[in-house]
């Protein structure tokens, strides 16, 4: 997508928002004229920490904590839009409910201060929830499997602005602690100009496992240098399964591993995923798929026993998960899709967007495959 278009449509969507808060919530607050002017002064301010995190996401270098700043707009806005349609829907149940004048009053005062008061709490709970990335742990019991494999899976680390070296150096550590089989990054790695991301990207060298770190592309990887960002994790030593397979473990006993570029390839008609190569000449053992969006579960054959995937983010925010739920079949978990076929989708390593997070932690997730007796 042209940049300019993008920018112009990424900030028409936001204006409109601020509009909708602004009539429907501040106009109709029972508080003094002067605080609705001051609200309304914040939502401006608000838009323009959005200007400035697009200029300094993708245009500019400006120091971290600017930046920070600059990121926690959209999920502010997104909040209190949230927030004014919930008040909308209730000031007009209200407006026609069959109560005394006195009585809808007492209750109107008390909605107008609820509504500020969860608007700026979920904000501060989101910030503080983004800050921590949980050890998730979950059992996959798979069918012909000789011996248990332990795989470490990461995601969406999205890799710029607030993700930076300090935060990719803690990851690893941690995920070396759990002395896994194998790790696997399941997309959208890089989401930044990858001059600005190699040094980040050489953490990654300190990944160890018995038998390596293999990596997908995500959509945003399509965004920048999809081709040099191959290159540059493949410099890492970290193995790019570009719709092929490899065979993990010791003979007769391992897996197949296979992987495909990302569905974004559709459109952009570049690294487009292709499942019978990514399958082609297995070995008689199960097999593994990486497949960065979960909807493209639709497109594996039986030969796949477990699809890992990410790109959902668990929703990030918990009212996305439902515009999420709209584009995917499986939003975070492990599921088992048909009777042979099971999923699981990391709610990503990182975030996108603004250092917030809100019933959707962010995650590393310790996957067991074990035989299924």
């Amino acid at each position: 997508m042209n940049p300019i278009l993008f920018f112009t449509a990424f900030l028409g969507v936001f204006i409109l928002l601020n509009m909708y808060i602004s009539k429907r919530l501040i106009t109709k607050l029972d508080i003094k004229e002067k605080h609705k002017y001051y609200l309304r002064i914040f939502l401006v301010i608000n838009f323009l920490g959005i200007i400035g995190y697009m200029i300094g996401r993708y245009y500019a270098d400006i120091p971290s904590w600017l930046y920070f700043l600059f990121s926690l707009p959209i999920g502010i806005l997104f909040l209190l839009f949230c927030t004014a349609i919930i008040y909308d829907i209730s000031r007009i149940v209200l407006h026609y409910s069959p109560i005394s004048q006195k009585r809808r009053n007492f209750f109107k005062r008390s909605l107008d201060i609820s509504s500020l008061l969860v608007a700026t709490s979920l904000s501060a709970k989101s910030m503080y929830e983004a800050r921590y990335v949980k050890l998730e742990k979950v059992n996959v019991k798979i069918k012909k499997l000789k011996k248990h494999y332990k795989i470490v899976q990461l995601s969406d680390i999205h890799i710029g602005g607030l993700i930076d070296k300090s935060f990719i150096h803690k990851i690893v550590t941690r995920v070396n602690a759990l002395n896994p089989d194998l790790v696997v990054i399941t997309g959208d790695l890089v989401d930044i100009d990858l001059i600005h991301a190699k040094e980040t990207l050489d953490e990654l060298k300190g990944l160890n496992s018995k038998y390596g770190t293999y990596f997908i592309l995500g959509n945003h990887e399509y965004f920048h240098d999809t081709k040099g960002i191959i290159k540059a994790v493949k410099n890492l030593g970290i193995k790019v399964l570009e719709n092929e397979n490899v065979y993990i473990g010791d003979k007769e006993e391992g897996f197949n591993l296979a992987g495909v570029y990302d569905v974004f390839g559709y459109r952009t008609k570049t690294y487009v995923p292709q499942i019978s190569e990514a399958l082609h000449d297995l070995k008689d053992s199960p097999t593994v798929l990486l497949a960065h969006q979960p909807k493209y579960i639709e497109e594996v054959t039986d030969s796949v026993d477990l699809m890992l995937s990410g790109h959902t983010h668990g929703g990030q925010i918990y009212p996305f998960r439902f515009l999420v739920q709209l584009a995917q079949p499986y939003i975070e978990g492990l599921h088992q899709h048909n009777e042979k076929l099971q999923i699981y989708v990391n709610k990503g390593t990182g975030f996108w967007g603004p250092p917030m997070r809100l019933g959707a932690s962010s995650e590393i997730t310790e996957i067991i495959l074990e035989p299924a007796v």
